[in-house]
């Protein structure tokens, strides 16, 4: 038949399942009993018209009919049925069941579809990614053996192999232990640990001679021997930095080894020095990381093993090598961290313990941050940065398992130990630990001292600081802190009366022991750096510092006096003309009974210097201006001003001669050292050497006694004191610039000054200009002497004076002619 009427072909089936001769039941599920009756499955029903549908239950002859009719609005898919049945094919019926096993089977066939279409993709990128791993593994072999050329081809510019450098690395144990036998030429030249002057902190104490007042050098290192060591540091450092210390013979071959193969393979340098080759290092200043640097540190790993034991290695190794903070030593960093001691004889409590000690082994690693790049690289010391936090207590563990795997803690132990939560914050100042206070100016003076004394003269400008010596000053702590809460009048512990004064005000107080000389409290200033306003001294340099000069005024008559009743006239009161009196005394004298008595320099305008001159009175080079026992033969030198106070004098002086007064005219060298040892041995020690000034007992009982009556010389406390003020106008003006109170009791004698720091005349807060010696010094000066006789506890027997002596006979007092 032509399609377009309807008829198809039979035989073929497009757009129909095939026949299913077993099936027996219609679409309803009832059995065709009609042969020329037909049922469509679904999917042919689909496809077909709704008027076809109908017209399939039809007779024959009425499809053909209906065929007819319809054949215009049907598509071809209609046609084909219609002609299908006009050809009387009969379909085969179909059962519900055998759809829904068909259903099921096509879903299956969907699912492993899906499941192998699965597979497939997987299979395509696991391809991928191994073809993407062969191409990089490619690149990367073309980029080692990019490198390896580039290598090849510099090597061979300097005319080495690569080989053979490969080889020296692979055999650096070989080469070293060759090394040992040809390194005489390095071992000769390299001084050894008994040979070897490591820098070491010098500490000055307090009188008591343990109350550190500060720390001198450039490194701050305490050296302890071996056995002061505590155990836990000793444990900790080798657990830390070498495990097999105690094995093996200085150097250790496997870790040689070790490092030259990841220094091949392009790793983190390393160096894998044990604690014998670390010292080494710092033994023969030795730096950076280069198989020469190696070969040399192992010659003098050997040798030194050969010549020490292991204990006196590890001694030498925890005495020198740098911690940070600029704590060089395991004594020097215990103190910086922890406050505490690694000596094993102090009390457990103020030693380090075995956590703490720890901390500090983990500091060796890198005792500072890497200077290129310390926020990334910082240390650790965990102070410094919550990285740096981070490292040292992944070290610390580190540090803790090995104390395990040596033996040094049992497991139980470790676990018990928590990181310590008490180290202390970085303190900037602590490499100048007590220069910047008010005692930096005794440490000063100090080091002036001994720098020219018999032990030090003729060394090297740093060598106390760095010599490692334990200086005992004679200034008592306790005296110390009452002349700084009285003289600092910026202070609230200061007399009320000093309280707003201006900035420019200042005041300087010295203290010295009757009968010895000890400079019992010092008060120049707040710090080192400022001008020193009590005294001068000597500089690493040797020239003079100070601005310790200041116009006496009236206390420096107690000096006339004294030299009146050594020339036999007798002295009642203090109501004399003191210039006529010096003029009849004669100035020489009177400068020389101030010499005597502790004054040993005076300041004197000359007419070719502008400036004050310092005239030393003690220097016997200086004969041409005073001489020790005569006048002196320049009458210029010092005129009968001196009298009257014009002459500027320190106030370290002044306090001297006031002892002198009160020690019955006994005159001691005044000084600042006790004594200095060094590793036990004194090389050091004060001279307490007096001398008669040339008084008698009942002399200076009378001038005692007139000093005694001037007000100003009061005290509180039940202690009969002598004393007397003085004031000095500003150049070129009748306003005072300088005040003073000097004085003394049997046991305690002090001076005050108090000025300006520009040398400008005295105004208080309120803009008043009349400041006597009385109004402000003596407050000072009284604060002092009572607080300082408290808290020295002095002897009860030294209260009162003696009594004076009886009253001189007519014509033998002051102002009259000598006899």
């Amino acid at each position: 038949m032509n399609p377009s009427d309807g008829a198809i072909d039979p035989g073929r089936t497009e757009g129909f399942p095939p026949a299913d001769p077993d099936q027996g039941e219609s679409a309803g599920g009832a059995a065709v009993s009609r042969p020329d009756q037909v049922e469509l499955t679904s999917r042919a029903l689909v496809r077909v018209p709704a008027a076809v549908r109908v017209a399939v239950r039809t007779p024959l002859a009425g499809v053909r009919q209906a065929a007819a009719s319809t054949r215009a609005v049907i598509g071809r898919t209609g046609r084909r049925c219609v002609a299908y049945l006009a050809a009387g094919v009969r379909w085969p019926a179909r059962s519900w069941s055998a759809r829904r096993a068909r259903a099921r089977h096509r879903t299956a066939a969907r699912a492993t579809a899906r499941q192998e279409a699965a597979a497939r993709v997987l299979l395509a990128r696991q391809t991928a990614m191994r073809n993407a791993a062969a191409r990089g593994a490619a690149l990367q072999r073309a980029a080692v053996q990019a490198y390896v050329q580039r290598l090849i081809a510099r090597d061979r510019a300097r005319g080495r192999r690569r080989r053979r450098l490969l080889l020296a690395s692979m055999f650096a144990p070989v080469f070293v232990l060759v090394g040992l036998g040809v390194g005489a030429y390095y071992v000769d030249s390299i001084p050894m640990p008994a040979e070897l002057q490591l820098p070491e902190s010098t500490t000055v104490y307090f009188s008591d001679g343990t109350t550190p007042m500060a720390r001198l050098g450039t490194e701050s290192r305490t050296i302890l021997a071996f056995d002061e060591m505590n155990d836990a540091v000793k444990e900790a450092i080798v657990a830390a930095e070498d495990r097999r210390f105690w094995r093996h013979p200085g150097i250790d071959a496997a870790g040689v080894l070790r490092a030259a193969r990841n220094n091949i393979a392009g790793g983190q340098t390393q160096g894998a020095s044990t604690i014998t080759q670390q010292y080494a290092r710092i033994v023969a200043g030795l730096t950076g990381v280069s198989y020469a640097r190696k070969t040399r540190e192992a010659v003098v790993a050997w040798k030194i093993e050969k010549r020490y034991t292991k204990d006196q290695i590890l001694e030498f190794y925890l005495n020198t090598v740098p911690f940070g903070r600029g704590a060089y030593g395991i004594e020097a960093v215990a103190q910086a961290f922890f406050g505490k001691t690694a000596r094993r004889t102090a009390p457990a409590a103020q030693q380090v313990t075995v956590a703490e000690a720890m901390v500090l082994a983990c500091l060796v690693k890198q005792p500072e941050p890497d200077p290129d790049d310390p926020a990334e690289h910082p240390g650790y010391d965990p102070a410094r940065s919550g990285r740096a936090a981070v490292n040292a207590m992944s070290r610390w563990l580190y540090v803790r398992e090995g104390m395990v795997e040596l033996g040094y803690l049992t497991r139980a132990q470790a676990d018990g130990l928590a990181y310590p939560q008490t180290v202390r914050a970085i303190d900037a100042s602590a490499s100048q630990d007590g220069l910047e206070r008010p005692t930096g100016l005794i440490v000063a003076h100090v080091l002036s001292e001994l720098r020219h004394s018999e032990s030090f003269k003729g060394k090297a400008s740093d060598y106390i600081q760095n010599g490692g010596f334990r200086i005992v000053t004679t200034v008592d702590k306790r005296a110390q802190g009452a002349a700084e809460a009285a003289a600092d009048i910026h202070r609230a512990s200061a007399p009320a009366v000093t309280h707003g004064q201006p900035a420019n005000w200042q005041a300087a107080l010295v203290a010295v022991e009757p009968g010895t000389g000890r400079i019992l409290a010092y008060y120049g200033g707040n710090k080192a750096t400022d001008a020193d306003r009590a005294g001068w001294f000597y500089d690493a340099d040797g020239d003079a510092r100070g601005y310790g000069q200041h116009p006496p005024g009236s206390s420096f008559k107690v000096y006339v006096l004294a030299e009146a009743l050594r020339q036999g006239i007798s002295v009642r009161s203090l109501n004399v003309p003191f210039f006529d009196l010096t003029e009849r005394l004669g100035p020489a004298n009177v400068v020389n009974m101030a010499r005597l008595a502790g004054i040993d320099s005076m300041w004197t305008s000359r007419s070719d210097q502008g400036q004050p001159v310092r005239v030393d009175l003690q220097d016997e080079a200086r004969k041409d201006d005073v001489a020790p026992a005569r006048p002196t033969t320049r009458p210029e030198a010092f005129g009968t001003e001196v009298g009257i106070g014009q002459y500027g004098v320190t106030v370290l002086d002044q306090a001297n001669g006031m002892a002198t007064f009160a020690a019955d005219g006994q005159r001691s060298r005044a000084h600042f050292v006790r004594e200095a040892t060094r590793r036990g041995e004194r090389v050091y020690a004060e001279q307490l050497i007096q001398s008669d000034i040339g008084l008698s007992e009942a002399q200076v009982d009378q001038l005692t006694w007139v000093l005694s009556r001037v007000p100003s010389a009061k005290l509180g406390n039940g202690w009969d004191a002598a004393g007397m003020t003085g004031t000095w106008q500003a150049e070129n003006s009748r306003k005072s610039a300088h005040t003073w109170m000097i004085g003394y009791t049997r046991a305690l004698a002090a001076a005050v000054w108090v000025g300006t720091t520009d040398g400008a005349a005295l105004t208080t807060r309120g803009g008043g200009q009349e400041v006597l010696g009385s109004t402000y010094a003596v407050p000072i000066w009284q604060q002092f002497m009572t607080d300082a006789s408290g808290v020295l506890g002095l002897d009860a027997n030294d209260r009162q004076f003696r009594p004076p002596p009886s009253p001189a006979a007519p014509g033998k007092v002051a102002g009259a002619s000598p006899r």
